[in-house]
Parts: structure tokens; sequence; C-alpha cells
């Protein structure tokens, strides 16, 4: 099997998350390598594979590719012939502004609202979050109405976005944003999305806590 790739846990690796998920959907064959992050001695272990010390990281044979947007463009053109981007070039263009702006944006909500797929938390928004969570529903609502004739993914069918996205759904699960009618129908069906329900099982299993991580109450 060529292709490994490298996460962290499936609790809270967000960024993970994202890469992890692309190949499970499209059934893209790998090897999954697991390391605990935020032990004593992961940095070591995590360089033998991540020039940047972080994950995730994928391996394909002699090439090493590392960053999730980066990864999964990767993947959509070399093992799936662009089928991770939508039909058209204006919906393309819209999908990759949509995957930039989430890997480059909404600070206040990944810094205040770790991704943590087994809580549920009572959290109080700062106004950055409020901001952050106010954009994204109106991203989210942008592309459902645009493409609901092709699907229920955000372009229809699943795409890069959905990846990029994923963990978004997750930290809105944890911790109760409440969102429009467009926004809500799509996170209520990516909560039942077949490869993000394999990660959620997934990360329920897993004994790691990581106190920074654990914010807000028990709800």
């Amino acid at each position: 099997m060529s292709l490994q790739l490298v996460i962290g846990s499936k609790n809270y690796s967000s960024w993970s998350l994202r890469a992890w998920m692309l190949l499970n959907h499209f059934e893209i064959p790998f090897r999954e390598i697991s390391i605990k992050l935020f032990t004593d001695n992961y940095k070591k272990e995590l360089a033998r594979y991540s020039p940047s010390l972080k994950v995730p990281v994928l391996i394909d044979e002699e090439l090493t590719v590392w960053e999730s947007l980066a990864i999964c463009e990767y993947l959509n053109e070399q093992y799936l012939d662009n089928r991770a981007l939508p039909v058209g070039r204006e919906a393309r263009a819209l999908c990759r502004s949509f995957c930039s702006e989430m890997h480059a944006g909404f600070m206040a909500l990944r810094s205040e609202l770790p991704m943590n797929c087994r809580a549920r938390k009572q959290v109080s928004f700062s106004a950055a979050v409020e901001q952050d969570i106010r954009r994204i529903d109106a991203l989210w609502t942008q592309a459902r109405r645009r493409f609901v004739d092709r699907g229920d993914y955000l372009f229809g069918k699943f795409s890069l976005a959905d990846c990029m996205y994923a963990p978004v759904v997750m930290r809105f699960y944890s911790y109760g944003a409440e969102l429009g009618p467009e926004a809500d129908d799509y996170f209520q069906f990516m909560l039942e999305d077949p490869s993000l329900m394999r990660w959620r099982q997934a990360a329920a299993a897993e004994e790691q806590v990581l106190s920074d991580f654990e914010v807000g109450e028990a709800r």
C-alpha cells in the first residue's frame, strides 16, 4: 500500500480529520499511522514523518505532502481525477474560496472552541467567535441555496469543502452553535455522513484526555 496518512488523535485533531475524510469517503486505500500528540516524546516520533512537526502528513512512496489543504488537493488531482471539486468553473472557484477561507481564517473559533468529538459542552461565545459562526452560517447558506439541486453536501456532491468544514461541524455539535435553516440542514446532514460517523466512533473509543482541549461545562 503506497499511501500512508500520519494523523493525531481522532478526538482532538481537526486538521487530521480533513485529509482522512477525503480518503475514507472515496475509499482510497491507505495505511493510517496514528501518533499520540503532546506526550513527552511525540515530536521525536513525528519527526520521522513530518518536516513541519505537525499532522496530517501524506506519504506517497518517495513523496511527502503536508498541510491538510495541500494533501486534499494532491489526492484530488492524483487519485480522484478532480472528482472532489464541483463541476463548472464558477463552482470550482467558489469551492476553493470556501476551502482557503477555512484554512486561513476563523482563528477565534479554532482557538476558543477546540475540536473535541466526545464533548457536549456549554461555553459562552466571545464576540469574535460569534462573528466566525455568523460568517460560516452565511457561507453554508450561500452554498446550499445555490447548489441544493445537485445534492445535500455544500456543493451538491461531496467535495473538498466538506472535508475542510467537517471539524467545524463537530465544533458546532460540541458547543451548540445556533444556525439558520439552510445551514442547520447541512449541519444535520453532515452529522450522519458515514465517514464522519466512523471518525466519531473511533474518537469515542480513544482514552487520551488533553486538558487544554477540554473547555466549557458539561451540558
